[in-house]
């Protein structure tokens, strides 16, 4: 590492970029400050992940018993599950403050050599997306986990020196949606790792009511069930959506929110009852009406909706794939049975990889 490399300034991480839509992964601006507000405080206030609090619990209570700093803790999942929210968590019971950063903000191990320097002895360091971390600040945070040190290097060339920095002991909290992308040497060095799962329904319905008290939103438990349902078994999604339900009842109604009202307001929002929002079924329409059901290559499928690759892959293909609408084959996406019935559709003699022959649409 070279104290020439850039470095970004901690204090204005850029924002995570929006993909617009009602349910995506992601907030910004006013949505962000909310979400913030919305979040549990504590371990107790902390709704769903049952396994993973009670583990998270001893973990912690165990260090402060020690007097000594909790073990680096690595929390994967999908989007939305409270990976952020837990990281938060971990420094207020440990009673310790928190430095919030990104992989992609880490470009180079100066960098990383620059954050991990001006930490405090105790303080939590938040490395969301770790997994996007670039390589030679990957390996410079091996050394810093185990050892609480790191090597700088002076100048360039055969005459370079390798002076070692003390660090003070902290705890790392690494939250990643690809946990496989992390290589094992890494994953290896936290001394707790959780796996954050979707939500149940009646779980998400906990998280309304506590965020509806926050809002000051009257809700009765018909209406949580109906957002609580549409959620996608995620709690940022719900509190989303129970915003934008919020709304609407302010407009359109008395500001109660019921079953009624939240099913008239997501309508409004295209947010059906399964939770797919326009664009799943913008992928799933041209799938059965323009492709038979497929098989069907990623790409085409992307231009007949009109939107990029990556979008249709990595923003609608996993809801679809974990909702049993859609797979993913050899020869293409194929759709199922399940997804020619949500639409209403009579699926034709040749159902979708059912004849076995192959795809006649290119990747």
């Amino acid at each position: 590492m070279n104290w020439d490399d850039s470095t970004p300034d901690l204090a204005d991480d850029a924002p995570v970029p929006t993909d617009g839509r009602l349910v995506g992964a992601s907030a910004d601006g006013e949505d962000q400050a909310v979400e913030a507000a919305l979040r549990p405080k504590s371990l107790d206030e902390f709704v769903g992940q049952e396994r993973v609090r009670e583990q998270l619990d001893l973990v912690l209570k165990a260090a402060l018993a020690r007097g000594a700093t909790a073990d680096h803790v690595l929390l994967s999942g999908a989007p939305g599950l409270g990976k952020t929210t837990l990281s938060m968590i971990i420094a207020s019971e440990m009673k310790a403050p928190i430095r919030i950063t990104s992989g992609p903000a880490i470009q180079h191990a100066g960098d990383l050599a620059a954050i991990l320097s001006s930490l405090h002895e105790g303080e939590v360091l938040f490395l969301d997306e770790i997994h996007r971390m670039s390589r030679p600040a990957e390996e410079m945070l091996y050394m810093a986990m185990e050892d609480f040190r790191v090597d700088v290097i002076v100048g360039k060339g055969p005459g370079a020196t390798a002076i070692p920095l003390e660090l003070p002991p902290f705890t790392l909290v690494g939250a990643t949606t690809r946990a496989g992308l992390l290589p094992p040497p890494l994953r290896d060095r936290f001394g707790f790792t959780g796996h954050m799962e979707f939500y149940a329904p009646i779980e998400l319905e906990r998280v309304l009511h506590r965020s509806a008290r926050l809002l000051d939103v009257e809700i009765d438990a018909e209406g949580a069930a109906e957002i609580a349902g549409r959620s996608r078994g995620t709690p940022r999604i719900a509190n989303r959506l129970l915003r934008r339900v919020r709304d609407y009842a302010q407009v359109k109604a008395d500001g109660v929110i019921n079953v009624e009202i939240a099913a008239a307001a997501l309508k409004v929002y295209e947010v059906d009852h399964r939770g797919l929002d326009r664009l799943d079924r913008a992928v799933l329409q041209a799938l059965l009406k323009l492709f038979g059901g497929g098989p069907v290559g990623l790409s085409t499928l992307a231009v007949a909706v009109g939107e990029e690759r990556e979008t249709v892959e990595e923003v609608a293909e996993p809801f679809l794939v974990r909702e049993g609408l859609l797979a993913r084959t050899p020869r293409g996406r194929i759709a199922t049975p399940a997804a020619w019935s949500h639409l209403g559709l009579t699926p034709p003699q040749h159902s979708p990889g059912a004849s076995g022959q192959p795809g006649l649409f290119g990747a």
